[in-house]
């Protein structure tokens, strides 16, 4: 048997793949910059689902200062979503059929409910009667995680199937808040214990919380799950000086670190287990962050030269869907505003299975080589 048939067909199936990541991944780095911002003014963006569509909220141009509009970005192109009938709105989540979650001010222009968009059509999420509310996120169930609160009234951790609102059970103390839902309802956020200073991450199960512990400080929260029950946020230090981003995997917390500072928050994870958040650098300066395990990686060092020559800094990433794509915050230092961004790998997904595929099937081939090899010898 000719043997060389095979290394010829492993550095031809190589030659080929490596060829098409190439033209794939021509770019200098391994991500691509999309500046999410509006010419009006200011955006932020909050999350992001696994086609790629960006929940935040921008400034209208001609709107004052406080008055932003939840807005859906589908590729650079911007959507405003609308109010229930007030000045502001805001989004804050998005599940993968664009259902979009947040929170809006009513027509008296002194109450605030949470909100669902399906497209420009928003329902409003009440709570109790006089209470305002907030809707931070939602599953692809359509069940949304957030709170209610009042002048005279401690926040409350809130689910909502539909419109009807169900309280959750803190851990012993009056508030609580939730922050994220997986898709299956397993919502994670703070609550404070009975001694009403103490606020610890949690995960509901139900209308049951668990206690999800700390690094060694007093307090802790929790603003990210995934669907395989993986909670990521913040957790005080032994002394209680400073926190750092953490994972959770079940009560066991793990320490993710900072970039080389004091602080650090993690608010998303993937299915891969990628997080996204911010960390402070040596220099106390806040950087959006990347971490894989327990390893830091600045998002800034994804910028190419254009976006840094035009004075983009990356400042803190919130959402980060199953493909990798992170959405944040950046700042301009030169036109002296903060804009949505999106950052997208190169390559994408689909050309870096392909490569991994070929290295398997020439792995193959070349052990099957090796093998005839030895048995000729």
């Amino acid at each position: 048997m000719n043997t060389n048939k095979f290394s010829s067909l492993a550095l031809l199936t190589m030659g080929v793949l490596l060829a098409g990541v190439s033209q794939a991944g021509a770019a200098d780095t391994p991500y691509s910059f999309t500046d999410l911002g509006t010419s009006s003014g200011q955006s932020f963006a909050r999350a992001i689902n696994n086609a790629g569509q960006v929940a935040g909220y921008s400034l209208p141009s001609g709107a004052s200062g406080s008055a932003y509009r939840a807005t859906l970005w589908n590729g650079a192109t911007a959507t405003d979503l609308g109010t229930l009938g007030g000045s502001y709105s805001h989004a804050f989540g998005i599940n993968n059929s664009g259902q979009v979650v947040g929170d809006s001010e009513l027509p008296d222009f002194r109450t605030q409910h949470g909100a669902v968009w399906n497209g420009t059509i928003a329902t409003g999420l009440a709570g109790p009667a006089g209470y305002h509310s907030e809707a931070l996120a939602i599953n692809d169930a359509g069940e949304v995680a957030g709170a209610t609160f009042s002048a005279s009234a401690p926040r409350h951790a809130t689910l909502w199937n539909g419109t009807t609102p169900t309280e959750l059970s803190t851990l012993g103390g009056q508030t609580s808040q939730a922050y994220a839902i997986n898709s299956a309802g397993q919502v994670a956020g703070d609550s404070y214990l009975s001694d009403g200073s103490t606020k610890r991450a949690t995960v509901w199960n139900g209308t049951t919380p668990t206690d999800l512990g700390t690094l060694g400080g007093q307090s802790s929260q929790a603003y990210g799950i995934n669907n395989a029950g993986q909670v990521v946020g913040s957790s005080y230090l032994t002394g209680d000086s400073s926190y750092h981003a953490t994972l959770w995997n079940g009560t066991t917390a793990t320490d993710l670190g900072t970039l080389g500072g004091g602080l650090s928050e993690a608010h998303a994870i993937n299915a891969a287990g990628l997080m996204a958040g911010w960390a402070e650098t040596a220099n106390g300066i806040t950087h959006a962050t990347l971490w894989n395990g327990s390893t830091a990686t600045d998002l800034n060092s994804f910028l190419d030269v254009s976006a840094v020559n035009a004075g983009w800094v990356l400042v803190r990433a919130y959402g980060i869907n199953d493909n990798g794509w992170i959405v944040g915050d950046a700042h301009n230092s030169v036109s002296n505003v903060d804009h949505a961004f999106l950052l997208a790998p190169i390559p994408e997904p689909e050309t870096y299975a392909m490569f991994m595929a070929g290295l398997g099937l020439v792995a193959a081939v070349m052990s099957r080589r090796r093998r005839l090899l030895a048995r000729n010898c």
